[in-house]
């Protein structure tokens, strides 16, 4: 057989012969996943320990039950997000282990949702008072924390962790948004009248869900970007991520918030019907 100039046989090579096509089908990993999944674990901590508190205080002037209805959101946004990180973080080693295997990569997204999901329902039924409303909130909370892992075992990795990310520091800033919330109260024309209330309380809802919108979208591009640059600089040849992803990433956040409002008028139904015959108050409240 005549050589080629430049050229070296496969058989004569000593380097391993890789197939261009399998090389460039490898899923992209999600960088800083095992960061991600330490965060979103420590804010289902905090969010866990901050509603047990609400419910166990004695100077509540309301009862568990409506605590624990108004507390649930918190609860399970959280689980949603603990649930797609430590399944983003347990699919990267798979991912570079086994490359594009769509079945393992998807039971590895699942086991890590359970583990999480396991580990909150025990910690909810082990430190929580031994209510009606336990097992509902346990049950919700490993319910949210499975679906989060499913939705990680996605193939485009950087994308889901675009969207953990954009959507665990959209949690984050609500909460920190409640700090301004008074001000802007007053910012908005709130006096004494019912009417001016309520068109306050319109504006600074506007205010808090655009602000928190643009900070998602940016978050979300941040990742996105890092996550390419850092694909192409230790691989030139890596294959880049289409718009769809971007979008999808910016969109996430908000999906992830509607997918928990569905989770929690599924498996937090009881509760929230609860909550609801309490009184009229809490009926309107709830509505």
């Amino acid at each position: 057989m005549t050589k080629q100039p430049g050229r070296v046989p496969a058989a004569e090579s000593d380097e391993p012969v890789v197939d261009a096509a399998s090389a460039g089908s490898r899923p992209l990993p999600a960088p800083g996943a095992a960061v991600l999944a330490l965060l979103a674990l420590g804010w289902l901590a905090a969010m866990l320990w901050s509603t047990r508190e609400a419910i166990t205080s004695a100077a509540a002037g309301v009862t568990a039950i409506s605590l624990s209805a108004f507390a649930l959101p918190g609860v399970i946004s959280a689980a949603l997000v603990a649930g797609a990180a430590v399944a983003l973080a347990a699919g990267n080693p798979l991912a570079r282990r086994y490359g594009d295997w769509a079945t393992l990569r998807f039971a590895g997204a699942i086991g890590g949702g359970m583990l999480v999901g396991l580990a909150a329902a025990v910690a909810i039924n082990l430190t929580y008072f031994d209510t009606s409303t336990t097992n509902v909130i346990a049950g919700t909370t490993a319910a949210a924390a499975i679906i989060g892992g499913a939705l990680a075992g996605a193939r485009t990795a950087p994308a889901i962790g675009a969207v953990v990310t954009a959507a665990l520091g959209t949690l984050i800033f609500v909460v920190a948004f409640s700090r301004a919330r008074d001000p802007l109260f007053d910012l908005f024309g709130s006096g004494d009248s019912q009417e001016s209330l309520i068109n306050a309380a319109k504006w600074v809802s506007r205010t808090e869900s655009l602000v928190a919108g643009l900070l998602a979208g940016l978050l979300a591009f941040g990742y996105l970007t890092w996550a390419r640059r850092r694909a192409v600089r230790r691989d030139p040849e890596a294959p880049t991520l289409r718009w769809p992803a971007y979008l999808l990433a910016g969109a996430g956040p908000g999906l992830l918030l509607l997918l928990a409002e569905v989770i929690i008028r599924v498996g937090g139904r009881s509760l929230l019907d609860l909550a609801s015959a309490l009184s009229e108050a809490d009926a309107v409240a709830q509505t």
